[in-house]
């Protein structure tokens, strides 16, 4: 009797383990639970702890749900703004399920369920909010007011499967490549014209400088020239009066120099040839220091400011060595005098 009544007991000892662990189930820190009687909801745990139930789980069944922070993600979804274009656009929203009958009623406490939902209705919501944008808004400081909307938007419709939006992030906002293209040309047309306009202004300016400058370079010169022409009258006038002051106490000397300076600057050439009558009034002084000739002596000095006048052309040279003419050389070979 006794060999019999130890597999009896283990048996029994066996059953009550088993109806004590189907009777309890622990809830930790991160999941809640739901407490199912026949597949209807009879009770939510949200708090840590262990809890009881019917034996077994024909009867009553626990479902537990992560309430940790859970995220859903939207990648490369194309978002059209107000004026038509459209912008590439990286989300996502942090969430956490806060009402645990809400979602396993709504999804079955589906987590794949439930995330296509949320990204359904997070899709809704970006759309809606650039859709009511220009399309400068979300490349400006107006994109985190357009991420506090996108949440606003989607958290009522979160609410209704037992979920709570925590926050909703835009990751990443381009334009599309043909998009990009255009906007890239606008954007280089643009610096252009105003490199351009730059330009233009730049050239004006430098117009105007140069005009102003050559116009005042013009005045600058007149009155220059002005006021030397008038320095150069005075000098004259001074230079006449002293002539005339010498001439006036000197005259012969005075037709000596003349007749002298006009030696020098009719014969100074290396290639001058004269052909003359010895007999002129030019040749005066030449065999004569007194000038005597036929002619009487206050008509050298004029002949010889003749000779000066016409010959200013030739530049001035050292005091030539002449060689006096006869009276008596005819006249075909006495002129020609020839001086270095």
């Amino acid at each position: 009797m006794k060999g019999m009544r130890m597999p009896i007991l283990i048996g029994l000892l066996v059953v009550i383990l088993g109806i004590a662990y189907s009777t309890t189930f622990i809830v930790t820190e991160r999941d809640q639970a739901i407490v199912m009687r026949f597949g209807e909801i009879r009770r939510t745990i949200k708090e840590p702890g262990i809890y009881f139930k019917v034996p077994t789980n024909f009867v009553d069944t626990v479902q537990f749900i992560d309430k940790r922070l859970q995220t859903v993600t939207l990648n490369d979804k194309r978002v059209q703004v107000r004026d038509g274009r459209r912008y590439v656009v990286d989300a996502f929203a942090t969430y956490r399920i806060t009402g645990p009958r809400q979602f396993k009623e709504s999804v079955q406490a589906n987590m794949v369920l439930a995330q296509d939902r949320l990204q359904t209705r997070l899709d809704a919501a970006l759309r809606r909010v650039y859709g009511q944008r220009e399309f400068n808004a979300a490349l400006s400081a107006e994109r985190a007011a357009m991420m506090r909307e996108v949440r606003d938007l989607l958290r009522p419709e979160a609410l209704l499967l037992g979920v709570t939006i925590v926050d909703v992030r835009v990751q990443r906002t381009d334009l599309l490549p043909e998009v990009s293209a255009r906007t890239f040309d606008r954007m280089k047309a643009e610096r252009l014209a105003e490199a351009a306009q730059l330009r233009a202004l730049g050239t004006q300016t430098k117009l105007r400088i140069e005009a102003e400058a050559d116009r005042e370079a013009v005045v600058t010169v007149a009155k220059a020239r002005r006021e030397s022409e008038i320095v150069r009258g005075k000098g004259e006038a001074q230079r006449n009066k002293i002539f005339a002051e010498a001439f006036s106490k000197d005259p012969e000397f005075f037709a000596f120099y003349r007749s002298m300076k006009a030696y020098v600057e009719s014969m100074g050439g290396s290639d001058t040839t004269m052909v003359l009558s010895p007999n002129t009034e030019f040749f005066r002084y030449f065999g004569n220091e007194g000038g005597a000739s036929a002619t009487k002596a206050p008509a050298a000095p004029a002949t010889g400011s003749r000779t000066e006048s016409s010959s200013t052309t030739t530049p001035a040279a050292t005091t030539p060595t002449t060689t006096a003419p006869t009276t008596t050389a005819p006249a075909t070979t006495a002129p020609g005098t020839t001086t270095e």
